[in-house]
């Protein structure tokens, strides 16, 4: 049962998604709020980003059983019945992450913590996904808003200081190297399955030089806060995380097949779990 909760609610991408709001809370000027503030800025982006997964899931159900990734979802093979208790409960969720954004920090917080959601569950999964090569590009906007809810819980205002207005736009530029590695990697299934990926649409050699260049472009854009005022802690993560993806992404372009577009996959991760980790740390260093 807790593996299928795991899976449907998409936990792991939930953490992921809170910890870049973390993040975004990190390395904001201004006066800290109180912890139980701070808990309940994580929470509710944490659920919002739950209750999105849960709908995609939801929504994607005839999708993903053309897909072997996903035709084990339990929306798939019958596990969870699709009714509309589970497209209430799953409103509900929301409703609860953005009504106590809004409650105990601000209404900017609120509309980031529900843009999220909406980009993911809406504009990704509904309106691009199985329509447009350009699907992931503009759903990588929903980790953006995530490090804005952190910056806004500081200061509304403070969304759009230099360091969280960098660090959203580096989380906006990650995301499509990021999946077009993994759809690479599958491009097959994706190919099966009807979906527009971009190595689907443009094939595994071309992706696998947009998929550098947009790297390439995205690590030195993400060594931009250090000259505005993050740490040593920051750039170090940022540099030894960027570095690992740039050369990933090399190797693919040199051998744009399943085994290297993987590897790249998980440089990503490593990549994105440096950056945010070392720029919480440097946040809390320079408090």
């Amino acid at each position: 049962m807790l593996r299928m909760i795991t899976d449907v609610f998409k936990l792991r991408i939930g953490f992921a998604i809170m910890f870049c709001a973390l993040a975004g809370y990190a390395v904001t000027p201004g006066a800290a709020i109180s912890p139980w503030q701070l808990l309940v800025m994580a929470f509710a982006v944490f659920l919002s980003s739950a209750s999105a997964g849960a709908f995609n899931q939801y929504a994607e159900r005839e999708l993903d059983a053309r897909m072997k990734r996903t035709r084990n979802r339990p929306f798939v093979t019958g596990a969870l019945q699709t009714s509309w208790l589970w497209l209430s409960s799953i409103g509900a969720i929301l409703l609860v992450a953005v009504a106590a954004a809004a409650f105990v920090l601000n209404a900017y917080v609120a509309l980031y913590v529900f843009l999220g959601a909406f980009v993911y569950g809406v504009v990704y999964t509904v309106w691009l996904k199985q329509r447009s090569a350009w699907n992931i590009v503009i759903g990588g906007l929903a980790g953006s808003f995530a490090v804005l809810a952190g910056a806004a819980a500081i200061d509304p205002a403070a969304a759009f200081a230099a360091e969280p207005a960098l660090l959203a736009v580096v989380l906006f530029l990650w995301t499509p190297p990021h999946f077009w590695s993994l759809a690479t990697a599958l491009h097959e299934d994706y190919k099966r399955a009807g979906v527009p990926m971009l190595p689907v649409v443009v094939g595994d050699a071309k992706a696998a030089r947009i998929i550098l260049a947009h790297t390439v472009v995205l690590v030195a854009v993400s060594l931009l806060p250090f000259a505005f005022g993050l740490g040593w802690i920051y750039l170090a993560g940022a540099v030894t995380g960027g570095a690992l993806f740039i050369w990933r992404s090399i190797e693919l372009v040199r051998d744009p097949g399943p085994k290297r577009a993987m590897a790249n996959f998980h440089a990503s991760l490593i990549q994105l779990g440096l950056l945010l980790l070392a720029a919480i740390i440097d946040g809390a260093v320079n408090l």
